[in-house]
């Protein structure tokens, strides 16, 4: 790995520019796109668990849940409308960031995110109003299809706009933004379950509509990015916005990258198709299995299912929600770690220290779990210190979250894919996430019925793998300009045999030049 301070590619190229007012307010309004992501997550999880909101739309769980038919604490979630009720959201961002990869291309990454605000602007009013089933579900399809509009163009937006050095740290904004969603959801369903006569839960889902007109307002008053402006054909406007984004007048040799970047992707005709063109195979594979293992961590089962999970482990339905906030506040406290460490230690010291506190956390709750509730799911009164120790695990595996595989699930993909294949790339990130996310959600509450407490040692398997997979095959990308990113594959001792020289003459664009090695990665 790289030494810290941040490096140039193995060409020597070092872009000058400094860190302006002007960019880090912009890539602060900017990452608030993370915001509708993280509501939704914490807003779910916590709405139901609401008395009124089960008994007005989940009947049957209401029942299950007040009869106790059943004393299996870990069955008394387990329906089919309810998961479907949580999960369809994701299923629509899945097909939504399909169409957005080519609004993104060919409208800009702004335009992107300003349909992302309405939708979702647009669900949380269905939400908040709902009277029937349906009303819900059509409400969450319009929220995913808004989150996946966001979720693809946010994060290539911050990358883009960011001066190389400071990358990762403007880039995990994105991720904070995420965190502060679901505290300020977590929050927010503390308060209105208390309100008397049981219709919090429609400001709950209604208030979604305030983090929608945040980004609607911001993707209206935000400037493009110099590269999506080059792609479509506004070059002068663009130098002047690089100048302005970067501080400095001396912008030549990045701008002359960039351009020819862009006129190398208009050679390509087929994006979709290209991805699987041999020197994008390290590419493919990342876009792949970097938010393949973010899902298979069992963070979002964690994050939706707080409450739920908090409330089956013996705490009372206030007791659960409060607890819920507490992981929210450890979850953006970890968040500021990443932005403070990304740039210094690098991605993939994260990635490992952060998969090794899962792994000891997960293998603790399950043991917690398993020795209370063991195989028939009745734990008899639990002792206050047991909920306590598991509260505090859960908290350390989600701090252990929140500053590796949160954060960099999002900003390694955004930032290794050359301008050619970039929108695609990004929407094949989107949706093997949002794919995996919707799996998990659907399954969760029936697995936990039936894997029991087995279910914290199914996902610690999955670590295991991934830190593995990290280790082995993900190069560090540390202070390397986004356009010259293909020296890390062709430095890297198994991607490198992908890369052939005839793919990247020397030209000195994004394309790899020959000269050097660059810095030994792995």
């Amino acid at each position: 790995m790289p030494a810290a301070g941040g490096i140039g590619p193995g060409n020597g190229k070092e872009y000058p520019g400094n860190l302006t007012p002007f960019v880090t307010i912009t890539c602060i309004v900017a990452a608030m796109g993370g915001l509708i992501f993280g509501y939704d997550i914490g807003i779910s999880g916590g709405v139901t668990t609401m008395t009124p909101f089960l008994q007005k739309f989940f009947r049957e769980v209401w029942e299950k849940k007040e009869a106790n038919k059943s004393t299996n604490q870990y069955c008394q979630y387990d329906s089919q409308t309810l998961t479907m009720f949580t999960s369809s959201l994701y299923l629509a961002a899945l097909l939504a960031s399909l169409v957005a990869s080519t609004v993104t291309r060919k409208l800009g990454r702004r335009l992107s995110m300003l349909f992302g605000g309405l939708l979702f602007f647009a669900g949380a009013l269905i939400n908040g109003f709902a009277k029937a089933v349906w009303m819900l579900i059509v409400g969450r399809l319009l929220l995913g299809f808004g989150i996946g509009f966001a979720n693809q163009s946010v994060p290539l937006y911050l990358s883009e706009m960011a001066p190389y050095k400071y990358r990762g740290a403007l880039n995990i904004g994105f991720q904070l933004s995420i965190t502060v969603g679901i505290l300020i959801a977590n929050v927010l369903n503390y308060f209105f379950a208390k309100i008397k006569g049981g219709w919090g839960w429609r400001l709950s889902l209604g208030g979604a509509m305030v983090p929608a007109l945040i980004i609607t307002v911001g993707s209206l008053v935000l400037p493009d990015t110099p590269n999506s402006m080059i792609e479509r054909g506004r070059t002068e406007e663009a130098r002047a916005k690089l100048k302005k984004i970067r501080g400095v007048d001396d912008v030549d040799e990045e701008f002359r990258d960039l351009v020819s970047a862009s006129d190398a992707s208009k050679l390509v005709e087929h994006p979709w198709r290209n991805l699987l063109q041999r020197k994008y195979r390290p590419h493919l594979t990342m876009a792949i299995l970097i938010p393949f293992f973010q899902q298979l961590t069992g963070i979002n089962v964690i994050m939706f299912y707080a409450p739920v999970l908090f409330n089956t482990i013996g705490f009372g339905d206030d007791a659960s929600l409060m607890s819920a906030v507490i992981t929210g506040v450890v979850n953006v406290a970890a968040t500021l770690v990443s932005i403070y460490g990304v740039d210094k230690w690098g991605r993939r010291f994260l990635f490992l220290e952060g998969g090794v506190q899962m792994l000891i956390c997960q293998a603790v709750v399950a043991a917690c779990i398993g020795a209370k509730f063991g195989t028939n799911g009745n734990p008899g009164d639990l002792p206050k210190w047991y909920a306590i120790v598991v509260v505090l695990f859960i908290c350390i595996y989600v701090a252990g979250f929140a500053w590796s595989w949160g954060p960099l699930g999002w900003l390694v993909p955004s930032e290794i894919f050359p301008l050619e294949i970039r929108s695609a790339a990004q929407s094949i990130n989107v949706s093997v996430n949002m794919m995996f996310t919707f799996l998990v959600a659907q399954v969760f509450l029936t697995m936990l019925c039936h894997l029991k407490f087995g279910l914290f040692m199914f996902f610690a398997f999955f670590v295991v793998i991934m830190s593995i997979f990290v280790y082995y095959f993900l190069p560090e990308t540390k202070g390397i300009p986004i356009e010259e990113m293909n020296q890390v594959w062709k430095s890297h001792w198994y991607w490198s045999r992908f890369m052939e020289d005839l793919d990247y003459p020397i030209n000195g664009n994004s394309e790899m030049s020959k000269g050097g090695q660059g810095p030994k990665l792995v």
